[in-house]
């Protein structure tokens, strides 16, 4: 199968496209390359025949047409996304342009290009969402894919949006879509302003561990390789119009995480004190939902995946890549916003 994945470079479409080329697929990586995109994500399979990268924007519908016609993909799998919370209540219109026109316009794009090859059967338009378009959950109950959405923040607004214009581009114009919803990814290769990069390179520097409110905030933990496999069984198996629920079956507390990583840490290179001593809890950010979590039946029942890695195993893992990669991480050092505390003018 030849796959266009747009968002290659990034953290969740490096994973896609690392394990497609594993598995024997063409890719095509289509990125913007954006402050959050990592062509080094790539090096392990930057030479590779079966890849290709076209650096376009998915808002410029000119260049999609263009990198559609030359490669000619058998499915289009788009992850390309502004994903920060806390960025998008500093700056929500750029989510708006890029989560929604951007998808807009590939829809389109799409649309075009199934239509010129005469309607392939097995075409598929694979769109990769959030499970945060549903809300919020009280201390029970599983988000389902019939869950009412409920977004609160820009950045889930925005996503929620671009889920109903797919829908929508099915329903009336018949393009053969599937889609996904998941959990909150961890693991190597984790730009460094989310949760659990931020702890670890915190952590190993002896600097203050923030922690929002007091930490209470439950998530469902998904191994971003895992991530990658159910992405790849569903565009592989997924029915035509049906969305599938991807989690990690790995709730944790905010603060429970922070600890376990912090006692990794302890045990693969020691410190003077306790990393646990770092913690300091932060002003909370605005609108913070309470708690997530991915009811999985559908995907595990119908296409017969499951999560492989467990909450303690990923994040032994995690921690491991980042000790042996600093390079990686040092290199991001000076992007815009890294460091800083963001998602406080509301």
């Amino acid at each position: 199968m030849k796959l266009l994945v747009t968002g290659g470079a990034g953290f969740i479409g490096s994973a896609v496209v690392r394990r497609a080329i594993a598995d024997g697929h063409e890719v095509v990586n289509l990125d913007a390359l954006t402050y959050a995109a990592c062509l080094a994500n790539l090096a392990s399979v930057a030479d590779d025949p079966r890849y290709s990268f076209v650096k376009a924007d998915i808002r410029d519908r000119a260049a999609l047409d263009a990198a559609l016609a030359r490669h000619r993909p058998d499915a289009i799998m788009h992850l390309a996304a502004e994903s920060h919370v806390d960025r998008s209540i500093d700056g929500p219109a750029s989510f708006i342009e890029t989560n929604v026109l951007g998808t807009f316009h590939l829809l389109e794009a799409a649309r075009a290009y199934w239509q010129a090859e005469g309607q392939p059967e097995g075409f598929r338009f694979h769109h990769v969402s959030t499970d945060e378009v549903f809300g919020s959950l009280g201390a029970e109950g599983q988000f389902t894919e019939a869950t009412p959405y409920d977004p609160r923040s820009p950045y889930s607004a925005s996503k929620a949006g671009s889920d109903h214009l797919v829908r929508a581009w099915h329903e009336t114009y018949g393009l053969p879509v599937v889609m996904t919803n998941c959990s909150n990814n961890y693991g190597p290769f984790h730009f460094p302003e989310k949760l659990v990069p931020v702890v670890i390179l915190n952590a190993l520097e002896g600097q203050p561990i923030p922690v929002y409110g007091r930490g209470e905030n439950v998530r469902d933990w998904l191994y971003v390789e895992d991530h990658a496999d159910a992405l790849l069984t569903v565009i592989r198996r997924g029915a035509p119009g049906r969305s599938y629920n991807i989690g990690g079956e790995n709730e944790a507390r905010n603060i429970d995480l922070v600890r376990m990583i912090c006692a990794l840490l302890d045990e693969a290179r020691p410190a003077p004190r306790p990393r646990e001593e770092l913690i300091t809890f932060v002003a909370d950010r605005p609108g913070h939902d309470l708690r997530y979590a991915i009811d999985p039946s559908r995907i595990a029942t119908e296409l017969g995946w499951r999560p492989s890695v467990t909450l303690e195993e990923g994040l032994r893992r995690t921690v491991a890549w980042f000790l042996d990669n600093e390079p990686w991480w040092q290199a991001l050092r000076d992007r815009a916003g890294l460091g800083q505390r963001l998602g406080l003018s509301a």
